[in-house]
């Protein structure tokens, strides 16, 4: 059989895209290597609890709000979303702690109360963080003829224009101390991906009750029901090119599917190299994919907790021993910054069952294990692992004290962890490194070399469930259309 539409990887991306087009009444089939859909958005088992690999919270939900609309064309807004506090992220630097509220007037309100000289350039952030809100999805608008006005954020450095904008070195890394869900990075970050990966959650911020496969069998369920297919343990091992275009993929369950149209959801990298033969895609190409920087990965430590002994907090506390939230995760010593995130009960208790901390990890600190496999790393990095495990408990108890006594168990992961059950490479955890310095070679379009071979998921322009689903509208584009696209953004 021949499909419309074959779709490499099952991560968030390539679901959303099965999804949309599916639901748009082509013939589409996802191909997914491993047993299971979902890519990060999987959760493993151990006593009988669930435990997310990537997943935590998610902003912009509320109607007329930046991702309500796109959520609600994907099924996802039927899923049991809890809103969080009104301050719904705590930063602790030392022995204070700030708060970021939902709202953007109040979202000024409560920091001034602690920066009071900042409160003009406060107003001036939050007017540009609502830019990015009103702004993101105007190049789907097949009406306008205008420019982007978010390239020149793309080309601005996120830390230049922290440093120009506020006056008070604390403020500045309280406003960054949220954004462990990125790699703050001096010499790179853009302000658009700082803006972006803080202005949702501030339009309003939550959790979901229960772990993200729900998202996963969500959207699995929706792609089935529109006529869509999804065959798992089936690894692309080769995309066959003819005269320009691709002809069909071939698989390591022995089976080959035609289709006129591929869409990759793994690392374009790792994309290049399944097209082994080509007219189309040159050398050039190939090498900027290979040779384009990975972002770092994480850490996480997940902590099976004592019945009755934690009660439930609704928000997220991140944690940090000094104000270097730039540079902390690229310093040798313990560690210095860490987010903690509990799961809502979902026995209907007041007390949670698990905790979940995360710290960056950069690939050169676990690299001496490149060669090793799940379960077959050694001694060492087991002790490795368990000594930054005690290091982010330990940091976690200035917020939560006596947690250690709390836990009967925990289990870890790290760069390595994710590398082998995603295939991303590095155990990226937020994707290629977007640089502001050249835009123009960091930030990917879902069009490739080769006209019937696109691109999707957080390698292209942005990462999270937001960024995701954002690049998954400007792929889904290049198929339908931005008139088709335009309208279930403003729907």
């Amino acid at each position: 059989m021949k499909y419309e539409v074959v779709i490499i990887g099952s991560g968030l991306g390539g679901l959303e895209c099965a999804h949309i087009l599916s639901r748009a009444g082509m013939s589409v089939l996802l191909l997914e290597r491993g047993t299971q859909a979902g890519g990060c958005l999987q959760s493993y088992k151990r006593h009988g609890l669930a435990f997310d690999t990537g997943f935590h919270y998610v902003g912009g939900l509320d109607e007329g709000q930046s991702l309500h609309a796109a959520f609600k064309c994907l099924g996802l807004l039927r899923l049991p979303w809890q809103r969080l506090d009104a301050d719904f992220d705590r930063v602790t630097i030392g022995d204070r702690t700030f708060a970021f509220t939902q709202g953007y007037d109040r979202f000024v309100d409560t920091l001034a109360t602690d920066f009071p000289a900042e409160r003009d350039a406060l107003n001036r952030y939050a007017d540009m963080l609502k830019q990015v809100d009103r702004s993101q999805f105007e190049a789907l608008n097949p009406q306008s003829k205008k420019t982007s006005s978010l390239s020149a954020l793309f080309e601005t450095s996120a830390y230049r224009y922290l440093t120009e904008t506020f006056r008070d070195p604390l403020l500045i890394n309280v406003l960054s101390g949220t954004s462990l869900k990125m790699e703050l990075r001096r010499e790179s970050l853009p302000l658009f991906t700082f803006a972006h990966g803080n202005s949702s959650f501030i339009e309003s911020s939550w959790r979901l009750k229960g772990d993200g496969s729900l998202i996963v069998n969500s959207l699995v369920e929706d792609i089935r029901s529109h006529g869509g297919e999804i065959i798992c343990n089936a690894e692309v091992q080769e995309l066959v090119e003819k005269d320009g275009k691709l002809l069909y993929a071939v698989c390591s369950n022995r089976e080959s599917y035609e289709g006129d149209l591929f869409i990759s959801d793994i690392h374009p990298a790792a994309t290049c190299r399944l097209v082994k033969r080509s007219d189309r895609m040159k050398s050039i190409y190939r090498k900027r994919m290979e040779h384009m920087e990975n972002t770092f990965g994480m850490f996480t430590v997940s902590l099976r907790i004592k019945p009755g002994t934690l009660k439930y907090f609704n928000w997220n506390q991140y944690v940090y021993k000094q104000p270097d939230v730039w540079t902390f995760y690229q310093e040798d010593g313990p560690v210095k910054g860490i987010l903690v995130s509990c799961r809502i009960p979902e026995d209907g208790s007041e007390y949670v069952q698990q905790v979940d901390l995360l710290t960056p990890m950069t690939w050169n600190r676990c690299e001496s294990w490149n060669r090793t496999t799940v379960g077959q790393r050694g001694d060492s990095y087991k002790a490795m692992k368990e000594r930054m495990a005690g290091e982010c408990i330990a940091l976690a108890e200035r917020f939560i004290p006596g947690l250690g006594d709390m836990a009967v168990g925990h289990y870890t992961s790290t760069p390595l962890t994710y590398r082998d059950y995603t295939c991303t490479p590095e155990g990226s955890a937020y994707g290629l490194r977007k640089d502001f310095r050249d835009p123009l070679m960091t930030l990917l379009s879902p069009r490739t070399p080769i006209p019937n071979l696109l691109l999707t998921g957080q390698n292209l322009m942005l990462h999270g469930l937001h960024g995701v689903t954002m690049t998954t509208l400007f792929t889904c584009a290049e198929v339908l259309g931005k008139e088709y696209i335009w309208n279930i953004v403003k729907n």
